[in-house]
């Protein structure tokens, strides 16, 4: 069975995300409007036009998640895809904590269904997203947007989203090295206390607070955790240099600091205004005056059309 080729072209923006947002492992994820955009026809061979970060790797035709996402969905189902024209424009970095595979999952699963005809449903496309990348983090908050809790039931994957409409600044501190999820999960103990569970379900229920009222002042003391971001530090060296930007009482500039999903990026997120000289603050704090910083702010999800 062959999926139909005479599919309209479809266009499709996915955001860049930052999971957990400290405490809320593999429950939170936020969007950010940093976002990989794709326009994609059919055409008689496999190709990619990249532009934008790491448009090298993007461009790549081996070991594409996009594509090798987007064959398997509709192989499984004993369809043979059509092959595809990808003209694609990424500003998510790759490998850092920012919701890359997240992005390239579902927008493989979204081509499949559109070119493959298969209608799914929001709900039908976010569940298969979540079996594919192993949480519902990332995948839940780029395809809702905003700030989004997601919990895996045995009834399936259940969401709610908010913080839509914050004017939040987010900024993002790019180390020059990257790490992968598996090598970053691979740090966490088998084991917690119930001291340290207790206090992230404690943050955790703050931080939706925060997102859900607009409550920036909560921030500081919402996205501390316990859980993981003590055993990644090593890691993420950026981490510990950053997170004593919050704890001077007379600068309520930065609200709150955590690892960008598992690192090793670190998120920032200040008010609804930041003083010109706070990258220059931020890179004095990292010891590194060549730090990339990247500014950003919380978005909708994704756009298909």
């Amino acid at each position: 069975m062959t999926a139909s080729t005479q599919s309209k072209p479809l266009h499709l923006r996915l955001p860049a995300t930052s999971a957990n947002l400290g405490p809320g492992f593999d429950a939170v994820g936020l969007a950010m409007a940093l976002y990989l955009t794709i326009d994609a026809t059919v055409a008689e061979v496999f190709h990619i036009d990249a532009t934008g970060r790491n448009a090298n790797e993007c461009a790549n035709l081996e070991n594409n998640l996009i594509l090798t996402t987007y064959m398997d969905v509709l192989a499984v189902r004993g369809i043979l895809a059509s092959r595809l024209h990808l003209r694609l424009h990424n500003e998510i970095p790759l490998g850092m904590g920012c919701g890359s595979s997240a992005s390239a999952l579902l927008a493989g699963i979204l081509l499949a269904n559109h070119f493959g005809t298969l209608n799914w449903t929001d709900q039908q496309i976010l569940e298969e997203a979540c079996r594919r990348e192993g949480h519902p983090d990332n995948v839940a908050s780029c395809y809702l947007g905003g700030m989004t809790v997601s919990s895996i039931t045995k009834n399936g994957l259940v969401t709610a989203t908010c913080g839509h409409d914050l004017n939040w600044k987010l900024l993002l501190a790019l180390p020059s090295a990257s790490l992968s999820t598996k090598k970053a999960r691979a740090l966490l103990p088998d084991r917690y206390s119930r001291e340290d569970a207790v206090a992230n379900i404690q943050t955790t229920a703050l931080l939706v607070a925060a997102f859900a009222q607009g409550r920036g002042d909560l921030l500081r003391t919402a996205m501390q955790d316990r859980l993981h971001q003590p055993y990644r530090a090593k890691a993420c060296p950026l981490l510990p240099l950053l997170l004593p930007l919050t704890e001077k009482a007379e600068d309520s500039t930065i609200l709150g600091v955590a690892l960008s999903g598992a690192g090793p990026s670190v998120l920032l997120i200040g008010g609804n205004s930041v003083p010109s000289t706070i990258d220059d603050t931020i890179r004095r704090a990292a010891h590194d005056p060549e730090l990339e910083i990247i500014h950003t702010t919380i978005t909708a999800g994704i756009l298909k059309v």
